[in-house]
């Protein structure tokens, strides 16, 4: 007799709670990056799971994950909240991305094919393309969020290394929340013009070029971070 396919009661539950934190991950990620909570304001897990109708459970595996993405950090004792404004904790991620990034760019516009060049093209192009801010004009947009995050990873994936492309993607989503608070800085940035500049450069195969503009481009994003946001507004 053929056996019936069956999945087992726990994989059953494992996998609708996978489902459900995955939800409260997602509508979590976007209020924090939308600015819907303060820098420093804590972060309830109860509150988290009443508000999405999940079990606790759910929501710190929610909770982890935001804090595994730089989105949140987990307090001894205290629980979670959204990370503190800190110039240092963002001149840090800046530092880092700074000595890694240029490194991964010299190497892709030195070992990059034809369909990298096709890649960065069209990357480019949808990037432009998008809207940069949010109908408020206050955040950028989660589709220039998301077109500007695959056009900055296309420019380094040529330079085959998957390990220092893993570390890009972990900088990337913890400079993310940065990035967010610091359009509220800059509001006037010629984004368009740096990254038409480095697509230019890098299809002209100018490695040095490419990577001092790329450690020019994280530096301004850098010096945009100078003061809490709230605060600099009240000034």
């Amino acid at each position: 007799m053929a056996l019936k396919n069956h999945v087992p009661g726990n994989a059953a539950a494992a996998t609708a709670k996978q489902m459900l934190s995955e939800r409260v991950y997602t509508e979590l990620k976007a209020a924090i990056l939308a600015g819907g909570h303060r820098p420093g304001e804590a972060l309830k897990p109860q509150e988290l799971a009443d508000r999405h109708r999940v079990s606790l459970a759910v929501a710190r595996e929610a909770l982890l994950r935001a804090v595994g993405e730089g989105l949140a950090d987990r307090l001894p004792n205290r629980g979670f909240a959204v990370p503190a404004y800190s110039d240092a904790r963002w001149q840090q991620i800046a530092e880092a991305r700074r000595t890694v990034e240029p490194v991964l760019l010299r190497m892709a516009v030195e070992r990059g094919d034809l369909d990298w060049e096709a890649r960065v093209k069209a990357a480019h192009h949808r990037l432009a393309g998008t809207p940069v801010y949010e109908d408020g004009g206050e955040h950028f947009s989660d589709a220039w969020s998301e077109a500007h995050r695959r056009f900055h990873r296309t420019l380094l994936d040529a330079c085959g290394n998957p390990f220092l492309l893993d570390t890009f993607d972990r900088m990337w989503t913890a400079s993310e929340l940065a990035r967010r608070w610091s359009v509220r800085r800059t509001p006037h940035r010629d984004h368009a013009g740096e990254h038409r500049r480095l697509e230019a450069l890098a299809l002209a195969r100018d490695a040095d070029g490419a990577a001092a503009l790329l450690a020019q481009h994280l530096t301004t994003t850098a010096a945009g971070l100078g003061a809490d946001p709230d605060e600099q507004r009240s000034n």
